[in-house]
């Protein structure tokens, strides 16, 4: 008999990617909405990917099971 397929959190999906070494990554915040007065030089490291935290890569791991 058959056991049951866990789902993945589509919430957390949406915002949460592994990288090729199996970390996860997020995207920084602060890149909404008034960027106008943000550097140009904050506005690039803003816009690149970050590494979670290894606290929160467990309850990760659990909302996405299959990813």
């Amino acid at each position: 008999m058959a056991g049951f397929k866990l789902k993945n959190h589509s919430g957390a999906s949406k915002r949460f990617k592994r990288s090729g070494s199996g970390k996860w990554m997020r995207r920084q915040a602060k890149m909404r909405h008034i960027l106008t007065s943000k550097a140009p030089r904050v506005k690039a490291r803003l816009g690149k990917s970050a590494v979670v935290s290894k606290e929160d890569a467990g309850s990760l791991s659990r909302l996405l099971p299959y990813k």
